[in-house]
């Protein structure tokens, strides 16, 4: 038998090979990179300073941007909560799981024709990951099941996660908030009736200090991963820069509500910030550790704000469904790309999970996933886009909302083209927002063969997903009906 000689012992050759490889995939194991998932509910486009806010200075979150990319054509799939939710945690479209709108109670989920929660099968990003040897945590609001008195919903670890510490939109151990208005009235508590669905242990909390509550639990858990030497997924997702909005009595401005909102997305950018530092003083964490930033749909009117964009949280227009994405990594992202600003490549929320899993080494899904991997996008190396449109479908109660008295019910992002309609493809609305990124003037009359189609390619997509209660809820049938 031949014999090597390594490290000064006489070792046989295969032995030394198989020693080698072994070692290899051990160093390969504990490299792969760390992934934190930071998902801010109900910010605007134009909320972080990085992205034009003049009010406030999100300086922990600015800095992400100065060491990474910021992306300006980043979308999520959804202009409400819990769809948009499924979608980054998926890499599917929602309305292939029946949630096409934030889940409520039960009877309000029956009505709109949309799912009590998100089926267990759906292919969770943290199984897969969860499956390959990272430790999985969830931290912040869940709003995928379990809610109002949807009681029965399963536990956000039964998705992937290994430990969660939730809100009052989902089930297991929970941070239920103290309101404090500072101004000599009682405080309240804002539960929604999480406190009498059992379940988990329920921890009050100063609602300005809820997201502390979860960077908390958060940094708890990477130390705990670094010990036992695995690489994390952490979902961070704060739910205090959605009304109604609380911040320290420091921050409170003049009480309009556009100041209070600003008070809480300073303090979340503050308490976010200890987070970050965490994982930017650490060195083996900063060289292999990726952080995004996102918001999961536009703004509340007269809170947030939407930048340059039209429309708000619930609407289908740019204002409803781009969001302002930072990614961080300084040991991964192209040392080239540090500090800039991505102009050009568009995708959206359906793309990060194929994306993510690529930059952690997993191979393709078995199940079919509606996003594109764009690994090389998302870590400065390339400006291209996702090859396919992305759809959209609105919010089944939604058709008439902040001021808007018949919204578009479906839409469609082709490349620069941006098209709008109803469910029958009538009333179509189409947009180059290469050239008018603020939706001023549709030009569907100039474009025939555009409007065609983009009308047949989203109509098609709109059959193939189950049906929800839409129709029932629209203005025009009401109006219809009143003739």
């Amino acid at each position: 038998m031949p014999w090597e000689r390594y490290a000064g012992i006489m070792i046989p050759r295969t032995l030394l090979a198989l020693g080698l490889l072994i070692s290899a995939f051990s160093t390969q194991a504990a490299t792969k990179p760390n992934l934190i998932l930071v998902f801010i509910d109900d910010m605007g486009w134009g909320d972080f300073s990085c992205f034009g806010n003049k009010e406030v200075t999100t300086q922990n979150i600015d800095r992400l941007a100065s060491e990474g990319v910021r992306f300006e054509q980043f979308y999520v799939n959804s202009p409400i909560c819990s769809p948009s939710r499924v979608a980054i945690s998926t890499g599917q479209y929602p309305q292939r799981w029946r949630i096409n709108s934030y889940l409520a109670s039960r009877k309000l989920n029956n009505d709109r024709g949309i799912a009590q929660w998100l089926d267990p099968k759906a292919p969770m990003l943290a199984r897969r990951l969860h499956d390959h040897g990272y430790a999985t945590g969830h931290f912040g609001k869940w709003h995928m099941g379990g809610q109002r008195d949807v009681g029965d919903a399963p536990l956000i670890t039964e998705y992937g996660f290994d430990e969660s510490l939730t809100n009052f939109e989902g089930l297991g151990p929970r941070v239920l908030a103290l309101c404090d208005a500072h101004n000599g009235k009682p405080i309240h508590r804002h539960t929604l009736g999480s406190d009498k669905l059992g379940r988990g242990e329920i921890f009050w909390e100063d609602r300005a200090k809820v997201t502390e509550s979860f960077t908390s639990a958060a940094i708890k858990f990477i130390k705990k991963a670094e010990k036992d030497d695995k690489p994390f997924y952490v979902n961070v997702w704060p739910d205090d820069v959605h009304s109604p909005f609380f911040p320290p009595k420091e921050r409170r401005g003049d009480q309009s509500k556009r100041d209070l909102y600003h008070g809480v997305l300073d303090t979340a950018d503050e308490q976010l910030g200890v987070l970050f530092d965490y994982v930017r003083n650490s060195e083996k964490l900063r060289d292999n550790t990726l952080i995004l930033v996102c918001s999961d749909n536009g703004p509340e009117q007269g809170a947030g704000s939407a930048g340059p964009f039209k429309g708000f949280k619930t609407h289908l227009y740019e204002g409803g469904i781009r969001s302002s994405l930072i990614a961080w990594g300084p040991g991964l992202i192209d040392p080239k790309a540090a500090g800039t600003v991505n102009r050009d490549s568009f995708f959206a929320a359906i793309d990060l999970a194929p994306t993510l899993a690529g930059i952690a080494g997993i191979p393709r899904a078995d199940q079919r996933l509606d996003g594109q991997p764009l690994k090389d996008v998302l870590l400065g190396k390339s400006t291209e886009s996702r090859k396919r449109p992305v759809f959209f479908r609105r919010p089944p109660d939604r058709d008439s909302y902040y001021g808007e008295s018949d919204l578009p019910d479906l839409a469609v992002r082709d490349g620069d083209w941006k098209l709008l309609c109803e469910y029958d493809g009538s009333m179509t609305q189409l947009y180059n927002l290469k050239t008018d990124r603020g939706e001023t003037t549709n030009v569907a009359k100039e474009n025939p063969e555009i409007v065609e189609r983009l009308t047949q390619s989203l109509l098609a997509w709109h059959q193939r997903m189950p049906k929800d209660k839409g129709d029932e809820f629209s203005s025009k049938k009401k109006k219809n009906q009143k003739k």
